[in-house]
């Protein structure tokens, strides 16, 4: 094997493919990278028990041929080379392979590339072609609230349905809610495209550096499959029925409350310094005066409040939430001047809504004031 390849383009594929290693896994293969080098092409393949991920590049190949080497080693000398040729020669007698580049000159130690897993094969049952940018920023919005909890995978995962021309994607922890749904030209049939994707791979495979103008999302029995450009990502299908979220959002509420996006997210943070040992703000909706106060205390720390001007609607209320969370939907609101705030009661799941291109509802549960 002998090939040729600018370094900008290795550390770019690398950095394709460096999602599919293993990090603590005892399998040396499955924390090193499958290169293989055809005519005129080099392959990048890694894999771990959940995923696998390829990814194609062209380059100067004299003699074609396959090795894995260790991802960690290969992506540290690469990072540290100049944009200049990077030239990889194997030695077949003692199964090392030389890379120079420039005066910079290495000779790695390299397993046998026949005992690399095999690229999953699939024939997809299903499939959807999606604008990449568009559902890249609805995944941002709501893979954070996917559970870590790994005895409910179920939870680990974002619900996406395309119906249509409408594309809708669905994240809970249990403890919140997160939809989001926008519209879309698909050339997709009348019925529904429905699955579920494990939240981290959904969200690191919008973020790839090869990702391209639009993916084709497609489902096979147990697998979920990612193809854009020169890149195949496969993932895990979760299986199992996503919980029903539709019951849990209420037909009206007792009060709703128009929050100015900017003035509410600044006066939290201000708020919640006193409330770093006790992540509960408490909020309190003034239909008369058209104020919402946001307070916290903190048997330490000592107390804090701020009044920010609110359109309240119906009955004045209060209700007691953990900042964090609120914080997670005011940052995936984003640029969204106005957020509504909707209450049935200080017991009761508060929902925030933000309109636009992407239409976002939050639904979070209470805790005790």
């Amino acid at each position: 094997m002998k090939f040729t390849v600018s370094q900008s383009s290795l550390a770019k594929a690398l950095l394709v493919v460096a999602k599919g290693m293993a990090t603590n896994s005892t399998l040396p293969y499955l924390s090193g990278i499958y290169i293989k080098a055809d005519e005129g092409t080099l392959e990048f393949q890694t894999a771990n028990l959940t995923i696998s991920i390829r990814h194609k590049i062209p380059a100067n190949v004299e003699e074609m041929g396959e090795t894995v080497v260790s991802g960690k080693v290969l992506t540290s000398i690469v990072k540290t080379l100049p944009d200049a040729p990077v030239s990889f020669t194997m030695i077949p007698s003692t199964r090392v392979v030389e890379i120079s580049c420039g005066k910079s000159h290495f000779r790695l130690n390299t397993l046998d590339a026949s005992d690399f897993p095999e690229f999953p094969a699939f024939a997809l049952e299903r499939s959807i072609e999606l604008p990449s940018a568009l559902l890249d920023e609805m995944v941002d919005k709501v893979y954070k609230v996917t559970s870590r909890d790994t005895s409910r995978p179920i939870l680990q995962g974002v619900l996406l349905s395309v119906e249509k021309n409408t594309i809708r994607l669905v994240a809970t922890d249990s403890y919140r809610l997160a939809v989001c749904d926008s519209h879309v030209e698909t050339s997709s049939t009348e019925e529904a495209f429905v699955t579920i994707v494990p939240g981290g791979t959904f969200h690191d495979v919008l973020s790839s550096p090869s990702m391209t103008e639009r993916i084709l999302v497609g489902t096979t029995e147990n697998q979920v499959v990612f193809v854009f450009g020169n890149t195949t990502y496969i993932s895990r299908k979760i299986e199992g029925n996503f919980p029903n979220y539709r019951q849990l959002l209420p037909a009206n509420c007792a009060s709703a409350i128009k929050l100015d996006t900017d003035q509410f997210g600044s006066a939290l943070k201000r708020v919640s310094v006193i409330a770093s040992s006790n992540p509960s703000v408490r909020f309190d909706a003034d239909a008369d005066g058209h104020l919402m106060k946001l307070s916290a205390s903190s048997p330490d720390q000592g107390e804090s409040s701020e009044l920010i001007d609110a359109e309240v609607e119906g009955t004045s209320m209060s209700i007691a939430l953990n900042y964090h969370y609120v914080f997670d939907c005011v940052n995936a609101v984003g640029a969204t001047k106005e957020l509504d705030l909707e209450l049935q009661g200080p017991m009761q799941p508060a929902i925030f809504k933000a309109y636009g291109t992407i239409n976002y509802l939050y639904l979070l549960m209470p805790v005790r004031m």
